[in-house]
């Protein structure tokens, strides 16, 4: 098998998780010379890093074009051998991550093979469903009872709450509200349930607020925090530490193995979170939770975008040891639940390992084509 065809999609749809705001990802299509297709995704947010990313992925084209995509680890590496020139991370990591999701996807369709059984196999039977949402209503004692109704819903084993978010709830800045929502929730959830609490990019703690809010958390026996002083802030992540029990929880935002690495080395945290569509895709995942795993610390194969992102982190879930839940959207989305037949779910609360060939995807073209971006 050889591939023939690189087509970058770009794709912007309402996302009922973020307020009904409208999000931007880039898919990427790598077609192979018996017409079997394989996926990936860059989780690019905006409209013009989602552009760039697409032309990003035409310039590189050449590099993935006539080769096997058995070859994805010889690819990957001809790819950072190229991106080195504009930069290391950023955009051309998103770049990467697509085209990398994608190969993976094809090797395994190639073979009959599932990503799962590509990567050795399954270290776990199951692994429970978290769900992940952004706090977005007002009324906090109403906003905590629908998170409690939707952890009930999916049979979850907790929730993860993001503060700063789009919307009404207006958390993240006033001690007195984020306190009482942490205890409402905690009251409707019921004491065997874990919080998450999730501090968004919006919110700008010092290291003193960071303390106050985290050590209040802790007597709602919160499971972490995460991001409470950003992505790179590790002096104030070691004083955090020293007087906080709670977790902490921080690298989502670093695009390459080395950032994760270099923020795993400083030891202030203690839940990595890697993306596959920001972090050089499964390969460049893979390479991240090595370090993450040398260290002993818990990994989170983050996954709040489209089917295909979420399809390779329960995969790269399954094969770490070091994962221990998967997040899922609490509502129906577009590029969650339309865009395959087979929208990847929980059953009675876990998932099970997944099975092949590739994803498991079946791509909806007039969905794609429904959110499909002009170029």
């Amino acid at each position: 098998m050889k591939v023939t065809d690189v087509e970058a999609v770009p794709v912007a749809y309402p996302e009922p998780n973020d307020n009904s705001a409208v999000r931007h990802l880039l898919l990427v299509r790598v077609t192979a010379d018996d017409g079997q297709v394989g996926w990936g995704e860059a989780v690019t947010m905006w409209p013009e890093a989602t552009v760039a990313t697409a032309s990003l992925v035409d310039g590189l084209a050449p590099l993935v074009v006539g080769r096997d995509p058995m070859d994805h680890a010889l690819v990957h590496q001809a790819l950072k051998a190229h991106t080195w020139w504009y930069g290391n991370g950023g955009l051309a990591s998103f770049a990467i991550s697509a085209l990398d999701i994608a190969l993976w996807d094809l090797a395994g369709k190639a073979t009959g093979l599932s990503v799962v059984d590509l990567l050795g196999g399954a270290v776990h039977g199951r692994i429970p469903a978290l769900v992940s949402c952004h706090a977005m209503e007002n009324d906090l004692d109403a906003m905590a009872e629908t998170m409690a109704g939707w952890v009930a819903h999916h049979d979850a084993v907790g929730i993860k709450v993001g503060f700063g978010k789009r919307g009404k709830a207006n958390l993240g800045y006033d001690e007195g509200r984020d306190i009482a929502f942490v205890a409402a929730l905690r009251q409707k959830l019921g004491s065997e349930k874990s919080i998450m609490i999730d501090i968004g990019a919006a919110v700008h703690w010092d290291v003193r607020t960071a303390l106050r809010r985290t050590q209040a958390f802790e007597n709602f026996d919160i499971a972490w925090i995460e991001e409470p002083l950003g992505p790179d802030d590790p002096a104030g992540y070691r004083q955090l530490r020293s007087r906080a029990s709670t977790k902490i929880a921080y690298g989502e935002r670093e695009w390459t193995p080395r950032g994760i690495q270099r923020i795993v080395d400083t030891g202030t945290v203690d839940v990595v979170g890697v993306d596959p569509g920001r972090c050089e895709g499964i390969t460049g995942w893979l390479a991240a939770a090595a370090h993450v795993q040398s260290a002993g610390r818990e990994i989170n194969a983050h996954a709040w975008s489209s089917a295909i992102v979420t399809a390779a982190s329960v995969a790269l879930s399954f094969v770490s040891p070091h994962c221990r839940q998967i997040e899922i959207k609490p509502l129906p989305s577009p590029m969650q639940h339309e865009l395959t037949a087979t929208p990847i779910a929980a059953d009675a609360g876990t998932f099970r390992v997944p099975s092949g060939p590739g994803l498991g995807l079946d791509i909806d073209e007039a969905v794609l084509n429904r959110y499909r971006m002009p170029r």
